[in-house]
This record gives C-alpha cells, structure tokens and sequence, in this order.
C-alpha cells in the first residue's frame, strides 16, 4: 500500500534538504548533528513560517499553496523535474506551465540530426522557431542557413514565403494542420502567441480567418508530399516526437516514402553548397 501524500512529501523535503551545503548558501559552518541545512535556514530561505515548515517534513502541514511550493523549490535548489516531483507530491497535480524558450540544442542533439542521411530532420520549439536541422532539410524543405533566426520560424514560412507555399502539395490543408498542431503545442507549453499572431494576421488574411477556427491537433505522424523546385515530387512518412528533458523542443523526422525518394534525396544533397559551420549551444 503506498504511503500518504503528506508523508511523502514530507521524506522529500527532508531528503532535497539534506544534500544542501550550508557553507555554500551562506549559513555557518558550525558543528551539525545532520548533514545539509537546518529546517529553519530552509524557512529563511524560502520566506515561509519555521514551524510550519516543521510541520510539513512531519506529514502534518496540509496542502501547501503552489506560491509556497514555487517557495520551497527555489529554497532547496530544485530543478525543473524535481520541482514538478514536488507539486505532484505536495497538490497531486503537476505546477501550472512556464514557458522558457530554448535557445538552441545540445551537440550530441545535432549528431543525431547528421546521422539522419537521407531523412529531413529538425527540431523546433513551442513557439515553432527551427533551432536545428540537417542536410537533408536544407535540401529539401528550406535552406534553414541562408535565413536570419528571426525568419526561421514555420508558421511565417508556411503563410509568407511564396516558394514554401508552392512546395506544398495541398497549401490550404497544411497550413490548417500546422496551425492546429502549432496552437496545441503553445498552449501546452504556456508561449505567448499574440505577438505573432497580430504579425501574421496582418500579413495574411489567410492566416487570421484560420486562427480564427480555434482547431488544435497533435503534430503526430502521417504521409506529407513534396512538389520540389528542381526534383519535383518527394513522398515522405514523418513522426514527431518530443525530447526527454526539455518540453520546449520536439524534433520531427521526414522519411523518404520511397528508394527513389530517397536518391532524389541524395542528389539534392550533393547539390547544396557547403554548410557554414554551426555551434550548437
């Protein structure tokens, strides 16, 4: 039988406090009978009452209120996934979203990519901005290095760039399953959408009448077609996935449908020029 709540709760705050250095958070290194800080310095620090502290690593505090929470975690030096382990112990359910937007991928991140030879791949953000990509995506979907970072985004790319537009087989039905999968992704990721979606509805009336249908969809997986400038049509079969240890980012994998995608692929390949080299942060 699994234990309270409250008392698990209770052990973790005990156990997160215990791997704290006093010394290195500014409190004195004088004799202590336990490892770690002292209940009262993890009240200090996280601007909450001592005894009601106490109370809480003893199961018997109640409910705390996700403020204390936010508190507690900042207090014990928590991450992100300990910080959520602590909302799901002490309200059983996890902390309302805040978006942080990730600046870039690891490069062990950007490995995978390049190993991906003849399959376009990316990884972009809950705000759709491509942070990453390989050779096989700039050949074929869109030369992701020749644009400013503020342009490499898919929804201006999709509803702005004229040669985009024309790659798709069927523009009207991608641009409504973009924007249903991009507001599914903002939405769970908690990302402020009005400012792009004021640029873009006055940019494209297109775009405003179809925000404006409020459909959401997971990005998922299927059959996407291709109608190339230089190699005509390409078959794909892509999925999404999203990356372990950072909800922000989610990497899409385009597979050629087909082995004469895929040499059409390779030659679109050995046409690009060379690639300026990237830092991935």
């Amino acid at each position: 039988m699994q234990e309270p709540r409250e008392t698990r709760l209770a052990q973790y705050l005990r156990d997160r406090r215990a791997r704290l250095d006093p010394t290195a958070l500014g409190f004195a290194a004088t004799r202590r009978r336990t490892p770690g800080l002292r209940r009262e310095e993890v009240a200090q620090r996280a601007h909450i009452s001592a005894t009601w502290y106490t109370w809480l690593e003893q199961g018997r505090g109640g409910a705390p209120s996700a403020d204390v929470l936010d508190r507690l975690a900042r207090a014990l030096l928590l991450n992100e996934v300990e910080r959520e382990h602590l909302f799901l112990l002490g309200q059983g359910r996890p902390p309302a979203t805040r978006y942080r937007p990730s600046a870039g991928i690891t490069p062990r991140l950007q490995h995978i990519l390049d190993a991906l030879e003849c399959s376009p791949a990316l990884v972009r953000n809950a705000s759709w901005d491509v942070l990453a990509w390989n050779q096989a995506a700039r050949a074929v979907l869109t030369d992701y290095e020749a644009l400013p970072p503020s342009q490499r985004n898919v929804l201006r790319l999709i509803f702005c760039d004229p040669a985009v537009r024309a790659a798709q087989a069927n523009w009207e039905h991608v641009a409504r399953f973009v924007l249903a999968a991009f507001r599914a992704d903002a939405t769970r990721a908690g990302v402020d959408t009005a400012p792009i979606v004021a640029e873009l509805s006055r940019r494209s009336p297109e775009f405003a009448a179809m925000w404006e249908e409020k459909a959401v969809r997971d990005y998922g997986e299927g059959i996407k077609e291709l109608h190339h400038p230089v190699a005509g049509p390409i078959a794909f079969e892509y999925s999404a996935f999203s990356i372990e240890g950072n909800r922000d980012l989610g990497l899409v994998i385009y597979h050629p449908a087909s082995p004469a995608d895929a040499a059409l692929i390779r030659r679109l390949i050995a046409a690009l020029p060379a690639p300026q080299r990237r830092e991935p942060t």
